[in-house]
Protein backbone atom coordinates (compact mmCIF):
# COMPACT_ATOMS: atom_id res chain seq x y z
CA UNK A 1 0.00 0.00 0.00
CA UNK A 2 1.23 3.15 -0.48
CA UNK A 3 0.31 6.75 1.51
CA UNK A 4 -0.90 9.75 0.29
CA UNK A 5 -2.51 12.95 1.29
CA UNK A 6 -5.56 15.51 -0.11
CA UNK A 7 -4.47 18.41 -1.25
CA UNK A 8 -7.49 19.65 1.26
CA UNK A 9 -5.01 19.23 3.90
CA UNK A 10 -2.48 22.08 2.41
CA UNK A 11 -3.42 25.61 2.64
CA UNK A 12 -5.60 27.01 -0.02
CA UNK A 13 -3.08 29.51 -1.20
CA UNK A 14 -0.44 26.76 -1.96
CA UNK A 15 0.64 26.02 -5.91
CA UNK A 16 0.08 22.98 -7.32
CA UNK A 17 3.89 22.90 -7.35
CA UNK A 18 4.48 24.22 -4.34
CA UNK A 19 1.78 21.02 -2.89
CA UNK A 20 3.81 18.44 -4.83
CA UNK A 21 7.00 19.06 -3.61
CA UNK A 22 5.27 19.26 0.14
CA UNK A 23 3.91 16.24 0.11
CA UNK A 24 7.30 14.24 -1.26
CA UNK A 25 9.36 16.33 1.15
CA UNK A 26 7.29 14.99 3.77
CA UNK A 27 7.68 11.26 2.17
CA UNK A 28 4.59 11.13 0.79
CA UNK A 29 4.14 8.49 -2.74
CA UNK A 30 0.69 9.92 -3.73
CA UNK A 31 -1.68 13.26 -3.64
CA UNK A 32 -4.69 13.92 -4.46
CA UNK A 33 -6.13 16.79 -5.98
CA UNK A 34 -10.02 18.49 -5.55
CA UNK A 35 -12.39 19.47 -8.43
CA UNK A 36 -13.53 22.67 -7.81
CA UNK A 37 -16.08 24.60 -9.43
CA UNK A 38 -13.69 26.61 -10.84
CA UNK A 39 -9.82 27.29 -11.56
CA UNK A 40 -7.77 24.60 -13.19
CA UNK A 41 -9.52 21.75 -12.25
CA UNK A 42 -13.01 23.06 -12.55
CA UNK A 43 -16.06 22.88 -14.97
CA UNK A 44 -13.97 24.84 -17.37
CA UNK A 45 -11.03 22.84 -17.18
CA UNK A 46 -8.81 22.16 -20.21
CA UNK A 47 -6.87 19.22 -21.61
CA UNK A 48 -3.20 21.36 -21.65
CA UNK A 49 -3.44 22.67 -18.13
CA UNK A 50 -4.57 19.72 -16.53
CA UNK A 51 -1.61 17.81 -18.26
CA UNK A 52 1.29 19.97 -16.94
CA UNK A 53 0.01 19.13 -13.37
CA UNK A 54 0.45 15.39 -14.33
CA UNK A 55 3.90 16.18 -16.09
CA UNK A 56 5.35 18.41 -12.90
CA UNK A 57 3.83 15.79 -10.35
CA UNK A 58 6.19 13.08 -12.70
CA UNK A 59 9.08 15.23 -12.59
CA UNK A 60 8.85 15.73 -8.47
CA UNK A 61 8.20 12.27 -7.87
CA UNK A 62 4.98 11.90 -6.68
CA UNK A 63 1.88 9.92 -7.87
CA UNK A 64 -1.52 11.00 -8.22
CA UNK A 65 -3.91 8.61 -6.59
CA UNK A 66 -7.21 9.87 -7.81
CA UNK A 67 -9.59 12.64 -7.97
CA UNK A 68 -11.91 13.61 -5.27
CA UNK A 69 -14.39 16.68 -5.34
CA UNK A 70 -17.02 18.62 -2.58
CA UNK A 71 -19.63 19.57 -5.48
CA UNK A 72 -21.50 16.46 -4.56
CA UNK A 73 -22.91 18.19 -1.36
CA UNK A 74 -23.48 21.24 -3.63
CA UNK A 75 -25.03 19.51 -6.61
CA UNK A 76 -26.50 16.27 -5.33
CA UNK A 77 -27.41 13.67 -7.82
CA UNK A 78 -30.37 12.89 -5.65
CA UNK A 79 -31.71 16.25 -5.62
CA UNK A 80 -35.83 16.97 -6.04
CA UNK A 81 -34.80 19.38 -8.26
CA UNK A 82 -33.75 18.10 -11.73
CA UNK A 83 -31.90 21.29 -12.82
CA UNK A 84 -29.54 20.57 -9.74
CA UNK A 85 -29.52 16.29 -10.60
CA UNK A 86 -28.31 17.31 -14.34
CA UNK A 87 -25.72 19.97 -12.36
CA UNK A 88 -24.46 17.14 -10.67
CA UNK A 89 -23.91 14.71 -13.92
CA UNK A 90 -22.33 17.39 -15.91
CA UNK A 91 -19.97 18.05 -12.37
CA UNK A 92 -18.83 13.85 -12.43
CA UNK A 93 -18.67 13.98 -16.08
CA UNK A 94 -16.04 16.68 -15.98
CA UNK A 95 -14.63 15.45 -12.99
CA UNK A 96 -14.09 11.34 -15.12
CA UNK A 97 -12.13 13.66 -17.89
CA UNK A 98 -10.04 15.54 -15.82
CA UNK A 99 -8.72 12.47 -14.06
CA UNK A 100 -7.77 10.51 -17.42
CA UNK A 101 -5.83 13.77 -18.27
CA UNK A 102 -3.98 13.33 -14.76
CA UNK A 103 -3.79 9.86 -16.01
CA UNK A 104 -5.82 8.77 -12.86
CA UNK A 105 -8.48 5.71 -12.46
CA UNK A 106 -10.43 6.71 -9.93
CA UNK A 107 -12.70 9.56 -8.87
CA UNK A 108 -14.58 9.50 -5.40
CA UNK A 109 -18.00 10.43 -6.06
CA UNK A 110 -20.55 11.53 -3.07
CA UNK A 111 -23.87 9.77 -4.24
CA UNK A 112 -26.26 11.90 -2.89
CA UNK A 113 -27.87 12.91 0.15
CA UNK A 114 -31.13 12.08 2.27
CA UNK A 115 -32.87 15.30 3.30
CA UNK A 116 -36.25 16.28 4.07
CA UNK A 117 -36.92 16.69 0.76
CA UNK A 118 -35.41 13.75 -0.40
CA UNK A 119 -36.63 10.46 1.19
CA UNK A 120 -34.41 7.61 1.43
CA UNK A 121 -36.01 5.60 -1.12
CA UNK A 122 -35.94 8.14 -3.82
CA UNK A 123 -32.50 8.66 -2.99
CA UNK A 124 -31.51 5.22 -3.59
CA UNK A 125 -33.48 5.15 -6.86
CA UNK A 126 -32.29 9.09 -8.17
CA UNK A 127 -28.41 8.02 -6.87
CA UNK A 128 -28.16 4.46 -9.10
CA UNK A 129 -30.17 6.10 -11.96
CA UNK A 130 -27.53 8.63 -11.89
CA UNK A 131 -24.72 6.49 -11.63
CA UNK A 132 -26.18 4.20 -14.79
CA UNK A 133 -26.00 7.29 -16.86
CA UNK A 134 -22.46 8.20 -15.96
CA UNK A 135 -21.15 4.53 -16.18
CA UNK A 136 -20.60 4.89 -20.10
CA UNK A 137 -18.45 7.43 -19.37
CA UNK A 138 -16.61 6.01 -17.05
CA UNK A 139 -16.13 2.83 -19.34
CA UNK A 140 -14.62 5.30 -21.96
CA UNK A 141 -12.61 6.90 -20.26
CA UNK A 142 -11.05 4.25 -18.05
CA UNK A 143 -11.76 5.61 -14.65
CA UNK A 144 -13.56 3.78 -11.63
CA UNK A 145 -16.20 5.45 -9.81
CA UNK A 146 -15.35 5.36 -6.40
CA UNK A 147 -18.67 6.12 -4.01
CA UNK A 148 -18.13 7.13 -0.63
CA UNK A 149 -19.35 6.36 2.63
CA UNK A 150 -19.75 10.03 4.23
CA UNK A 151 -22.42 11.63 6.98
CA UNK A 152 -25.25 12.00 3.93
CA UNK A 153 -27.89 9.51 6.27
CA UNK A 154 -27.59 7.49 2.84
CA UNK A 155 -26.18 3.73 2.50
CA UNK A 156 -25.45 3.60 6.33
CA UNK A 157 -24.56 0.17 6.33
CA UNK A 158 -21.55 -1.81 4.39
CA UNK A 159 -24.53 -4.48 3.42
CA UNK A 160 -26.50 -2.03 1.99
CA UNK A 161 -23.57 0.11 0.35
CA UNK A 162 -22.63 -3.83 -1.14
CA UNK A 163 -25.79 -4.18 -2.19
CA UNK A 164 -26.22 -0.84 -4.13
CA UNK A 165 -22.24 -0.92 -5.76
CA UNK A 166 -23.63 -4.60 -7.01
CA UNK A 167 -26.80 -3.73 -8.35
CA UNK A 168 -24.99 -1.15 -10.69
CA UNK A 169 -23.01 -4.67 -12.32
CA UNK A 170 -20.11 -2.79 -13.58
CA UNK A 171 -16.60 -3.20 -12.41
CA UNK A 172 -16.32 0.86 -13.44
CA UNK A 173 -18.27 1.70 -10.03
CA UNK A 174 -17.37 0.75 -6.68
CA UNK A 175 -16.68 1.88 -2.95
CA UNK A 176 -14.23 4.82 -1.68
CA UNK A 177 -14.39 3.50 1.30
CA UNK A 178 -13.26 6.21 4.50
CA UNK A 179 -12.49 4.50 7.77
CA UNK A 180 -12.69 7.23 10.05
CA UNK A 181 -16.54 8.50 8.74
CA UNK A 182 -17.69 4.58 9.59
CA UNK A 183 -16.55 5.40 13.63
CA UNK A 184 -19.45 7.37 14.60
CA UNK A 185 -22.21 4.08 13.50
CA UNK A 186 -19.89 1.11 13.16
CA UNK A 187 -16.55 -0.60 12.87
CA UNK A 188 -14.38 0.33 9.71
CA UNK A 189 -12.73 -3.31 9.60
CA UNK A 190 -16.17 -4.67 9.65
CA UNK A 191 -16.82 -2.27 6.56
CA UNK A 192 -13.50 -3.47 4.68
CA UNK A 193 -14.31 -7.13 5.11
CA UNK A 194 -17.67 -6.97 3.10
CA UNK A 195 -17.26 -4.06 0.77
CA UNK A 196 -13.94 -6.45 0.08
CA UNK A 197 -13.09 -6.42 -3.50
CA UNK A 198 -15.55 -4.03 -4.30
CA UNK A 199 -12.92 -1.20 -2.43
CA UNK A 200 -11.46 0.75 -5.31
CA UNK A 201 -9.83 3.74 -3.34
CA UNK A 202 -9.10 4.35 0.80
CA UNK A 203 -9.22 7.85 2.72
CA UNK A 204 -8.06 7.87 6.30
CA UNK A 205 -8.67 10.27 9.01
CA UNK A 206 -9.44 9.79 12.84
CA UNK A 207 -12.39 9.97 14.86
CA UNK A 208 -12.68 11.19 18.80
CA UNK A 209 -15.61 9.25 19.90
CA UNK A 210 -16.47 10.65 23.08
CA UNK A 211 -17.27 13.88 20.78
CA UNK A 212 -19.37 12.35 18.77
CA UNK A 213 -20.11 15.02 16.12
CA UNK A 214 -18.26 16.90 12.95
CA UNK A 215 -15.83 18.06 16.07
CA UNK A 216 -14.33 14.68 16.45
CA UNK A 217 -12.43 14.51 13.49
CA UNK A 218 -8.86 14.61 13.83
CA UNK A 219 -5.27 13.46 12.20
CA UNK A 220 -4.53 9.96 12.44
CA UNK A 221 -3.24 8.08 15.47
CA UNK A 222 -5.28 11.21 17.36
CA UNK A 223 -8.66 9.28 17.77
CA UNK A 224 -10.57 6.05 18.88
CA UNK A 225 -9.79 3.78 14.67
CA UNK A 226 -8.73 0.62 15.75
CA UNK A 227 -6.03 1.22 13.17
CA UNK A 228 -4.52 -2.28 13.50
CA UNK A 229 -7.38 -4.43 12.41
CA UNK A 230 -8.32 -1.56 9.79
CA UNK A 231 -4.44 -2.51 8.01
CA UNK A 232 -5.12 -6.33 8.49
CA UNK A 233 -8.33 -6.39 7.18
CA UNK A 234 -7.42 -4.36 4.37
CA UNK A 235 -4.37 -6.67 3.86
CA UNK A 236 -6.98 -9.60 3.72
CA UNK A 237 -9.33 -8.67 1.31
CA UNK A 238 -6.17 -7.90 -1.23
CA UNK A 239 -6.56 -4.18 -1.26
CA UNK A 240 -2.95 -2.89 -2.14
CA UNK A 241 -3.67 0.88 -3.62
CA UNK A 242 -3.50 4.27 -2.41
CA UNK A 243 -4.08 4.90 1.68
CA UNK A 244 -4.88 9.08 1.32
CA UNK A 245 -4.86 10.99 4.60
CA UNK A 246 -7.86 13.46 3.91
CA UNK A 247 -7.39 15.91 7.40
CA UNK A 248 -7.09 19.04 8.56
CA UNK A 249 -3.67 18.98 9.51
CA UNK A 250 -1.90 21.65 11.59
CA UNK A 251 -2.97 25.22 10.36
CA UNK A 252 0.20 27.13 11.36
CA UNK A 253 3.18 24.69 10.65
CA UNK A 254 1.41 22.93 7.77
CA UNK A 255 5.02 21.64 6.65
CA UNK A 256 5.22 19.81 10.62
CA UNK A 257 2.11 18.49 10.21
CA UNK A 258 2.12 16.89 6.57
CA UNK A 259 5.82 15.00 7.97
CA UNK A 260 3.65 13.87 11.14
CA UNK A 261 0.65 12.64 9.44
CA UNK A 262 3.05 10.66 6.98
CA UNK A 263 5.16 9.07 10.02
CA UNK A 264 1.46 8.28 11.56
CA UNK A 265 0.49 6.42 8.13
CA UNK A 266 3.82 4.88 7.90
CA UNK A 267 3.75 3.69 11.35
CA UNK A 268 0.27 1.47 10.43
CA UNK A 269 0.62 0.65 7.05
CA UNK A 270 4.12 1.02 6.63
Amino acid sequence: MKIGINRWTMPGDWSFERCLKAAKEAGFDSIEFNMAEDGVLGFEAKEAEVRQIAEMAERIGVELSSLSTGLGWQYPLTSPDPAVREKGLEAVRKQLQIASWLGVDAILVVPGLVTEETPYDQAYERAQEALRQLLPDAERLGVKIGVENVWNKFLLSPLEMRQFIDELGSPYVGAYFDAGNVLVMGFPDQWIRILGKRIVRVHVKDFKTHIGNIAGFCNPLQGDVPWTRVNASLREVGYDGYITAEVEGYPRYPELGLKHIAESLRQVFG
